[in-house]
């Protein structure tokens, strides 16, 4: 803890409190001129991702000192990432459920493949590189197709009672309602993975190169980030929107 504490530039620590204050109150003040109505969230939202990151940051500094506690940190982000989409999909029938299932299954499906295939060296750091980065983005999937889904499924209301009325079982009425949810909710993903290097540079990629990686490793550790990204995403919103399928009623609109 100590190191950690007297690893932090203390001048430059000031001015990122001071400059992420300025910005986040821009944001406040641009939405809130925008008639955009969000609340608080923007300012909930940073302030726990200041706390959350910090304890993140003592909890890694002795995670990769005794590797097995990884499986512990890895268990962490899996849980608060399932709550957290959990919690956007809780007025869905069974959406609490199926949000954990499927970034549970994405997230860990895709980390698993990208050490048994051999992409990555199997270490505690690289565990947590990937399953970091890789469960976020299940979790970002997972939210986006049950989001979409109730939104589809209720301006498709008539489509999908038609089919009831047809004698077709809830999957099959829900169907394309499920396929539309989950290439929506894969779009950002696969926009930014085809405009990486050219329009982007994504995180992973300065990522390694500040931690004295060559570019060209860099670049190939980005790809297999890409490519897993892309696995757990998929895996994700199809788990998701297979579950929320069997519902026997049209989903309600989401509130204002």
């Amino acid at each position: 803890m100590r190191e950690l504490l007297t690893s932090v530039d203390g001048p430059l620590l000031v001015r990122t409190v001071v400059g992420i204050a300025v910005l986040v109150t821009a944001v406040m003040i641009v939405l809130r001129a925008s008639g955009v109505r969000v609340g608080a969230q923007p300012v909930i939202a940073v302030l726990r991702a200041i706390g959350q990151l910090t304890l993140a940051s003592v909890i890694l500094s002795g995670a990769l000192s005794v590797p097995w506690t990884v499986i512990a940190v890895l268990a962490l982000m899996l849980t608060m990432a399932s709550a957290t989409s959990a919690g956007r999909l809780h007025t869905l029938d069974g959406g609490r459920r199926a949000a954990a299932l499927a970034v549970i299954t994405g997230a860990l499906v895709a980390i698993g493949a990208v050490f048994a295939l051999g992409m990555m060296p199997l270490s505690a750091r690289n565990v947590l590189a990937v399953g970091g980065i890789v469960t976020g983005n299940a979790m970002t999937a997972a939210t986006l197709a049950g989001r979409h889904f109730r939104t589809l499924a209720h301006h498709r209301a008539g489509e999908v009672e038609a089919w009831w009325s047809l004698g077709a079982t809830s999957p099959v009425a829900f169907g394309d309602v499920a396929r539309e949810a989950v290439r929506d909710a894969l779009i950002p993903n696969i926009d930014q993975t085809r405009s990486s290097g050219v329009v982007t540079l994504p995180g992973a990629f300065i990522g390694a190169l500040a931690g004295g990686a060559s570019p060209l490793e860099a670049a190939r550790f980005q790809v297999v980030v890409l490519v897993a990204i892309l696995t757990a995403q998929t895996l994700s919103a199809l788990v998701l929107t297979r579950r929320l399928a069997r519902t026997s009623r049209l989903p309600v609109p989401e509130e204002a």
